[in-house]
């Protein structure tokens, strides 16, 4: 475990970042413990999970945008300033490796890894899969950052990593997650996917509600409600569509 807890400060919300307070869980943060290799944030959109993530991310070091401790590029400023009013609570250990990954702005990452294929040595898109990300697919993209860049040992924080990956992908992108937790690594994942939740011996965190607290993965609502939809569906339809 690279990371124990994060806790919040009683530093007062700057007016730049008033809209803080206005989500529930994020207002409600005092301390939040991690107790296995592979932690869910889970919620509605707007309940706060890429918000928490990113500001965990940002404070560890890691570039606000995705990528490693090493990337320092800056397309625009939109994270909050939540990062600077948590404290991380660090292991023992430090990482010897880690990936901070954004769905939303994986095609800058994907810009910067080819700016620095072109200035540092030539096998440096090696770790990406041995060529360019932007000539992938998005999903093709995603599974080659995991399947190549990810090691053992490492750090590693995903926000909706299923926005480009298939079905298929996200049980690809499991087997992946399952076979680095192995090998002593840690996520933290803010996600929609039912599949990936299903990933063995994780803690899932719903935002929800006034405050974080830990679910089962039967309790979750995307468990739920996909189950319900996939049992029946044309009942489902009839509920959604009825006039």
């Amino acid at each position: 475990m690279y990371i124990n807890a994060v806790t919040r400060s009683d530093r007062p919300v700057e007016e730049a970042d008033a809209y803080l307070t206005s989500i529930p869980a994020i207002a409600s943060l005092k301390r939040l413990e991690f107790h296995v290799p592979v932690t869910f944030f889970v919620g509605e959109n707007g309940s706060g999970k890429s918000t928490l993530l990113e500001a965990i991310a940002v404070q560890y070091g890691f570039n606000a945008e995705g990528g490693t401790k090493n990337f320092n590029f800056s397309t625009a400023e939109t994270h909050s300033g939540l990062w600077d009013m948590i404290r991380l609570h660090r292991g023992p250990y430090r990482p010897k490796g880690g990936f901070f990954l954004r769905a939303e702005s994986f095609y800058n990452v994907a810009s910067e890894v080819d700016r620095l294929a072109r200035e540092v040595p030539d096998d440096f898109l090696c770790a990406y899969g041995g060529r360019s990300l932007h000539r992938q697919s998005h999903g093709e993209s995603f599974l080659a950052l995991l399947m190549n860049r990810f090691r053992g040992n490492g750090l590693y924080l995903l926000d909706e990593p299923e926005a480009a990956l298939s079905p298929r992908g996200q049980m690809a992108a499991l087997t992946r997650i399952h076979q680095l937790v192995e090998q002593n690594a840690q996520f933290l994942i803010a996600t929609h996917s039912p599949i990936l939740m299903t990933c063995p011996g994780a803690e899932i965190y719903l935002l929800g509600g006034e405050k974080i607290r830990s679910v089962s993965y039967q309790e979750t609502e995307h468990y739920q409600l996909t189950r319900r939809f996939l049992e029946n569906p044309q009942r489902m339809l009839e509920l959604l569509l009825e006039e």
